[in-house]
C-alpha cells in the first residue's frame, strides 16, 4: 500500500486539499513508518505523536489554499532551534532549550508544516560521514553497510527512508549534498544568506547555511521559497530575491573539469556514472565546456587547513576547556587546531581567497553552471571508523570550496550503480542563481527515471510550469479585487490568473477606508505590532500589469508586501495620511470576513 500513497510534498498537499487524505492521517502514517523503520539513531528527539496529530487536526480549520506546506511532516537537524525540543548539536553536555523557533522553522510552520522531530548529526556539524555522534549511527536508507553521510545524517535518512518528505539540514562544507547523494535524494544548498541562520548553532558562522532535503527538485524549491527572505535577526542575512522555475534554457553551457583533473580515488564505477551523467546532459541539449578545477581545489584546502577551523573552535571553546571528554574525539582533534591560528594566518588566507574568487568569477563568464560529482566515491561505516579523518576529507573533494566562493548548489540523484550504491551530481552557480539550478536540475532528475529515495516509488511526471512565466508579474490584492468582490472584474478583463491565496507576514494592519466602492488599506507596521492579513496573488502579463497599476487611484499605492513564508510580492498598500478617519479592521484577518459581517449589520 505504501507505494500507492502520496510520498512527495506536492502529492501530500494535493491529497490534503482534495480531502482524500487528512493531515492527521499523514502524521499518523509518519509515526507508524518511524516505528516500522526501527532505527533509534535517526532522531535525537521525537515529538509526542498525539501532540503532532492534534496540531494536524487544528490545521483543518485553516485555509488550505493559503498554506503551501499544508499538513506536511518535517524533520529538523538538531543544530537548528525548534520550540518544544532541546537543541543538542549531538552533544548532550551542550544541550539547551530554545525559547523560540529558528526563523527557518518559524516560516515552515507558518506555511502549514508540522515539525515532528530533531534529527541526528555529526557532532557540532563537523563531518561528512554521519558516524560522529553519541546518539548512534543512522543506517543508510539505501544500503545498510554504507555511511549515511553527514553531517546532516538523520535528516537525509529520514527523507530517503520515506519517514518524512522534507527535512532541514545545514551545509557549511557539503553536509547538505553528500548525504543527499548517499540516500538517493535531492539536496538543495541555497545561496548564502538566502535562508536566515538565526537560531542555528554555528559551525563556521560566516559560511553556514540551512539546507533542504526532499525527494524531488520541485519539492526542495518549494521549501526554499517558503523559507527564503531577509531577516533582521540574522546579520548574515541578505535580500536575495528567489526567481521563478523556468523552462529548460536554450544554449545551456555547463562546465566540466579539464581532462585528468577529476578525482575518484580509484572508484571506476563512480567515474563511469559521472561519464553517463554528462552524456545525459548532452542529450538534454546542454553544451559541455571545459574549465580549470584547480583554483576550486585550492579553495577547498583553505577550509580545513586555513583559519576557518577557528570558527568551529569558537563554538565549543568553553566546552573544550570545561568538559573536553564530552566532545567526540574526532571532532575534538579537528577543532582544537583552531586555537593555534593567528590573526596573521587569517588575513593571509583571506587575501588568497579573494584572489581565488576573482579567478572563479572569470570561470563563470561563459558558463551557466558547473556539473560535478557530488562526492568522488562512497564508503562503508566500517571503512570510515577505521580511517575517520582521511576518508571524511575525500568526501568533501567537490563540496568544501562552495561556500567560500559564494556559490549555490543543487545535488541531484544521477544513477544507481550495479553494486547498489547511489551516485549523484551537483550543479553549482554563483549566488542568486538558485532558481536556474532548480530549473535545469528538475529535468535532469526526471530524465534519469530513478525511483525516489529508498522506497522504490516512481517519479511522477513533472508539474507543468505556469504559461508565460517569463513575462508574468505577480500582484497581491487584499480588498475589492479579491475573487468575487466588487472590482475583481478589472483583473479578469486583463486576463489575470489567480495563483494562490495566502497571507501577509504578521507585520501589517488593515483599515476600512471611506471610498466608493468600499476598499481596505493595508499598512506595514513595526514587527510584532501587526498581524497576518489574507490576500490573493494574481498573475498578469507585463503590459497588463502596467495598465492595471496606471489606473489605481489615490490613496492606493503599489509597494512590496512580505508574505507569511518570507517571500515578497508587489501589491496594494495605502498612503498613511488618509488613515485618520479609517477604521482598524485588522482583527477580522481580512477584507472578506469584514465585508461578510458588514453585510449583516
Amino acid at each position: 500500500m505504501g507505494a500507492q500513497q502520496p510520498e512527495t510534498i506536492a502529492a501530500i498537499v494535493a491529497a490534503h486539499r482534495a480531502g482524500t487524505m487528512t493531515p492527521a492521517q499523514t502524521i499518523a502514517r509518519t509515526y507508524q513508518r518511524i516505528r516500522d523503520h526501527n532505527d533509534p539513531a535517526v532522531f535525537i528527539s521525537l515529538r509526542d505523536e498525539r501532540d503532532a496529530i492534534a496540531e494536524a487536526e487544528k490545521l483543518a480549520t485553516k485555509n488550505a489554499a493559503s498554506q503551501p506546506l499544508y499538513g506536511v511532516p518535517v524533520a529538523v537537524k538538531d543544530n537548528i532551534d525548534a520550540l518544544g525540543f532541546p537543541t543538542t548539536a549531538a552533544c548532550p553536555a551542550f544541550s539547551y532549550t530554545p525559547t523560540h523557533d529558528a526563523t527557518a522553522v518559524e516560516r515552515l510552520r507558518a506555511a502549514g508544516a508540522i515539525i515532528i522531530g530533531k534529527t541526528n548529526l555529526d557532532q557540532f556539524a563537523t563531518g561528512l560521514v554521519g558516524v560522529r555522534s553519541p546518539y548512534g549511527i543512522p543506517k543508510n536508507s539505501i544500503r545498510e553497510d554504507l555511511i549515511p553521510g553527514g553531517s546532516s545524517s538523520g535528516s537525509a535518512v529520514a527523507v530517503g527512508a520515506g519517514l518524512v518528505p522534507l527535512s532541514l539540514g545545514t551545509d557549511t562544507a557539503g553536509s547538505g549534498r553528500v548525504p543527499a547523494m548517499l540516500n538517493n535524494i535531492v539536496g538543495l544548498k541555497p545561496s548564502l544568506g538566502m535562508i536566515s541562520t538565526a537560531g542555528l548553532v554555528p559551525a563556521c558562522r560566516t559560511l553556514d547555511c540551512v539546507s533542504v532535503f526532499a525527494l524531488t527538485v520541485d519539492d526542495a524549491a518549494l521549501a526554499l521559497s517558503v523559507m527564503a527572505g531577509p531577516d533582521q535577526a540574522d546579520p548574515f542575512s541578505r535580500d536575495r530575491p528567489l526567481g521563478a522555475i523556468t523552462p529548460f534554457p536554450a544554449n545551456l553551457r555547463l562546465g566540466v573539469p579539464r581532462n585528468g583533473q577529476l578525482i575518484f580515488f580509484g572508484d571506476k564505477k563512480a567515474e563511469a556514472a559521472y561519464g553517463e551523467a554528462l552524456k545525459r546532459w548532452t542529450t538534454l541539449g546542454a553544451e559541455l565546456v571545459e574549465f580549470d578545477l584547480e583554483p576550486f581545489y585550492e579553495t577547498a584546502r583553505l577550509l580545513y587547513e586555513g583559519p576557518w577551523v577557528a570558527e568551529r573552535y569558537l563554538v565549543i571553546k568553553n566546552l573544550l576547556a570545561s568538559a573536553p571528554d564530552s566532545i567526540h574525539p574526532v571532532t575534538r582533534e579537528i577543532t582544537a587546531a583552531g586555537a593555534r591560528l593567528t590573526a596573521a594566518d587569517t588575513f593571509s588566507a583571506l587575501y588568497r581567497l579573494q584572489g581565488l574568487r576573482k579567478i572563479v568569477e572569470r570561470t563563470f563568464t561563459n558558463i551557466d553552471a558547473l556539473v560535478l560529482p557530488t562526492a568522488p566515491t562512497a564508503y562503508t561505516t566500517a571503512q570510515v571508523l577505521a580511517n575517520p579523518i582521511e576518508l571524511n576529507s575525500r568526501l568533501g573533494t567537490y563540496t568544501n570550496f562552495v561556500n567560500l566562493l559564494d556559490l549555490c548548489g543543487l545535488a541531484v540523484p544521477a544513477a544507481m550503480r550495479a553494486d547498489g550504491i547511489p551516485f549523484g551530481i551537483t550543479l553549482l552557480a554563483p549566488a542568486g542563481r538558485d532558481a536556474m539550478l532548480a530549473s535545469i536540475g528538475r529535468l535532469f532528475h526526471a530524465d534519469t527515471k530513478l525511483t525516489l529515495g529508498a522506497k522504490g516509488v516512481a517519479q511522477a511526471p513533472l508539474a507543468p510550469l505556469p504559461a508565460n512565466s517569463g513575462d508574468a508579474i505577480s500582484i497581491a490584492v487584499v480588498g475589492a479585487h479579491l475573487s468575487g468582490m466588487a472590482l475583481n472584474g478589472e483583473l479578469k478583463a486583463l486576463n489575470a490568473k489567480l495563483i494562490e491565496a495566502t497571507t501577509t507576514a504578521p507585520d501589517y494592519r488593515l483599515f476600512a477606508l471611506k471610498t466608493t466602492p468600499p476598499k481596505p488599506g493595508l499598512l506595514r507596521v513595526e514587527t510584532g505590532k501587526g498581524a497576518s492579513v489574507e490576500l490573493e496573488i494574481w498573475s498578469l502579463s507585463s503590459s497588463a500589469f502596467g495598465k492595471f497599476v496606471n489606473a489605481i487611484p489615490s490613496p492606493m499605492a503599489i509597494g512590496t508586501i512580505r508574505l507569511a513564508g518570507g517571500r515578497s510580492v508587489k501589491g496594494f498598500l495605502v498612503e498613511p495620511e488618509v488613515l485618520g478617519e479609517a477604521r482598524d479592521i485588522t482583527a477580522y484577518g481580512g477584507w472578506r470576513a469584514y465585508m461578510k459581517e458588514a453585510a449583516t449589520t
